[in-house]
Order: C-alpha cells, then sequence, then structure tokens
C-alpha cells in the first residue's frame, strides 16, 4: 500500500518538549501485541511465570545493570504486559565530583610536545526512556526467539508497538501507581488488559 499521509499519520504520545532523559521517576506500561497472555497466568491472584514471563522478569532485573543511571521501583510481570516505576538519576550527582575528576596520564613523564598531561574522567552518557524500553523489548524478543527456534515454533509479533508512560510528580501519584503495581495481580479481573 503507498504512503498515504490522511491515513498513515503517527502522533506521539510523549509529551511535547519534555526530555525524557533528564533525571525522575517514569510509570511504564508494555504490552503484548494484540492482548495475547505470553507471560503465564493468574492462579488465585497471583502471577505465574512462564518461561516467556520468566524472560521478560530477568530482562527487567537487568536494566538497572545495563544502565548506569536506571533505578527500578515497583514492577509488576502481568499475563500480557508489564507495568514498572523506572527512575533516571542524573549519574553526575551520584559520582562524586565525576565531571570534575581527572585521572593522570601513564605516560605523564613521556614528552608530548606540550600536550595536555591530564585525561578527563568520562560520565556516562545519559539515556533517554524511550531507549531503556527499547532495548528491554528487543532484549526480551531475542531470549524469547531463542525457547521458540529450540521448540520449533512460531512467535510472531511479542510486543505491540510503542508503550504508554505516565512522568510521576510528586509523592502521592507515586503512592497511588506503585499501590497499583503491587495490586495489580490480585485485581487481574478487573484489570482493562484482562482477556478472561
Amino acid at each position: 500500500m503507498p504512503y498515504n499521509p490522511n491515513n498513515h499519520h503517527r502522533r506521539s504520545i510523549r509529551l511535547k518538549g519534555y526530555d525524557y532523559s533528564q533525571a525522575g521517576m517514569y510509570f511504564v506500561t508494555i504490552c503484548c501485541q494484540d492482548k495475547v497472555c505470553r507471560f503465564g497466568k493468574i492462579k488465585n491472584g497471583e502471577m505465574i511465570l512462564n518461561d516467556f514471563g520468566k524472560i521478560a522478569y530477568e530482562e527487567w532485573i537487568k536494566l538497572s545493570e545495563r544502565y548506569p543511571n536506571v533505578l527500578l521501583d515497583a514492577f509488576q510481570i502481568m499475563p500480557n504486559h508489564i507495568h514498572g516505576i523506572i527512575a533516571l538519576e542524573n549519574v553526575a550527582t551520584r559520582i562524586v565530583g565525576a565531571t570534575l575528576a581527572v585521572a593522570q596520564n601513564e605516560n605523564a613523564d613521556i614528552p608530548n610536545n606540550g600536550a595536555n598531561q591530564w585525561a578527563t574522567a568520562r560520565v556516562a552518557p545519559t539515556i533517554a526512556i524511550g531507549n531503556i524500553i527499547g532495548a528491554y523489548k528487543s532484549l526480551t524478543v531475542n531470549q524469547c526467539l531463542k525457547i521458540c527456534k529450540s521448540r520449533n515454533e512460531y512467535i510472531g509479533k511479542l510486543w505491540q508497538r510503542n508503550y504508554w508512560e505516565h512522568i510521576i510528580r510528586n509523592e502521592q501519584s507515586y503512592q497511588r501507581i506503585a499501590n497499583y503495581i503491587i495490586n495489580n495481580s490480585a485485581n487481574w479481573k478487573k484489570d482493562k488488559f484482562c482477556t478472561k
């Protein structure tokens, strides 16, 4: 089908002009394509993870290892989506003196024609929520594909395009969202994502 701007427009759901790499707390929801329950099932109000669910869980946990400015807060893997709170820190303020620290060049006593003898310390680059979620989705798909290939199965599209986010701006909002996430399994039958 040829491109038609009247039919093929994608409206961004992001807050216009907001820097999603700045320090703060973000509530994210990532859904499976077509609300297919890929990660397990709810039994007696508890989420029972299957193999894909365990991968979704493990890859989520690894986000704080992959990105030095990411702190994970409340999160829940559900049958067909995940909810989580991600806190982005300003790495420069966490590493004492990182922006001012210098490391002496090992070869300082070797003549270098007047070149600077000091190397400045580098601060890890900032990364936006969208990059983190994109990496998470990709890593999860790759691990799930390995399982499918070993079983000679077809996975299809695991994730729906994009994700939903909310910028957490105060303690009251944080408490409400964290409680929602923590109680999500127990409230599955009332959840808008529940396919029953």
